[in-house]
């Protein structure tokens, strides 16, 4: 009998249950004797040992639908090593669950901190494979991940949607993209979208840059502007200060968001009326696109695999269009970032994209 425990873990995003029905499609194809684990919101139902038997049929029908059937949560990894307010030891009880039901193995279903756990229970002595799920696109070792180029459609269309509104009322319309540390969303939905100027969380930008580029379209007779913002970018001056520096001045900060702030610093420079779009969590929801649909299930194939060949500890990732096997221990703890002086951004820049920088 081959027994397979599943978990996703951290945010949803819309390929979660096709990379699920790739491995699951992908085992059964070579084997009968399978039994099927799904543990219920991540980490918590491996901690706590809720989960429910699965079989073949639980995973037909669900290539076309977001989110995860079997739920999913945050559980920092900063804490796992931290009780619960019972006092239990997570780590401790997460490998006694996996002994318990005699488990031959976990695939993990997430993103960089999730990675950072499974590699923790790699590391304890689990046999583990994981795949790379994450809209930010930001994971070490992968070209994609699922749940990207999805995001990238709904921001892109939002941003198509917001051009002809600004174009109407020459206003300067900002979007506001997911996208904390990296801005791999915002950088290809505002290329797709048409944006005049981009802001990334890893070119910090001069207000004064956005400004001017503003002033520039408006002298051209181009009477609106549309700015792609990742929810993460940050000001030259702000980069400039110390994580506990910044951390206090955010903390001090009355603005809902990045946007707002740039809104009302434009606001004050420049003639034109300013307007805030801020899609939010539609970029995780709805149904994958079909790229998405055909990486997660090369993906999920590709695990199910090393399940059956009985390679365990990497994450299956795709490299120049390639399914690669990349070691747990070299992806954990490591963003993969936008490089500043990348092809992509250089390119971007000669068609006359600003990025607030110079």
């Amino acid at each position: 009998m081959l027994r397979i425990g599943m978990l996703t873990s951290g945010g949803d995003c819309q390929a979660l249950n096709a990379a699920m029905r790739g491995v699951v499609k992908g085992v059964f194809s070579k084997r009968d004797d399978v039994e099927i684990y799904g543990f219920q919101e991540g980490y918590k139902g491996l901690i706590y040992s809720n989960f429910k038997m699965l079989t073949s049929r639980d995973f037909s029908g669900i290539l076309t639908v977001g989110g995860t059937i079997l739920g999913t949560s945050r559980q920092p990894f900063k804490l796992m090593r931290v009780p619960d307010k019972d006092g239990i030891d997570k780590v401790e009880a997460m490998k006694h669950t996996y002994h318990k039901l005699n488990l031959d193995c976990l695939v993990v279903l997430g993103g960089n901190g999730t990675h950072k756990t499974a590699n923790l229970l790699r590391e304890e002595g689990l046999n583990v494979i994981t795949l790379p799920k994450t809209i930010d696109n930001d994971l070490w070792g992968t070209d994609m991940t699922f749940g990207f180029q999805s995001a990238v459609d709904i921001a892109t269309d939002t941003i198509d949607r917001i051009h002809t509104t600004a174009t109407s009322h020459s206003r300067v319309f900002i979007v506001e993209v997911m996208g904390h540390k990296v801005g791999w969303v915002t950088l290809h939905a505002g290329i797709a979208g048409g944006a005049d100027i981009i802001l990334l969380p890893e070119i910090p930008y001069d207000i004064d840059v956005v400004v001017d580029a503003i002033n520039k379209r408006a002298k051209a007779g181009k009477n609106f502007t549309i700015i792609a913002v990742a929810e993460g970018a940050i000001s030259k001056s702000d980069a400039k200060l110390s994580k506990k520096e910044l951390k206090a001045k955010m903390a001090k900060k009355t603005y809902p968001s990045v946007a707002y702030e740039i809104a009302e610093k434009i606001q004050k420079r420049t003639n034109q009326e300013v307007r805030i779009t801020v899609p939010g969590h539609t970029q995780r929801g709805g149904s994958p696109c079909p790229y998405d649909r055909v990486l997660s299930t090369r993906l999920g194939a590709a695990a199910a695999n090393l399940i059956l060949k009985k390679e365990f500890g990497y994450m299956v990732g795709i490299k120049n269009g390639n399914i690669v096997k990349v070691p747990l221990g070299e992806v954990a703890g490591k963003l993969k970032y936008v490089e500043p002086d990348s092809d992509i951004i250089q390119e971007a820049k000669m068609t006359g994209i600003s990025f607030g920088d110079k």
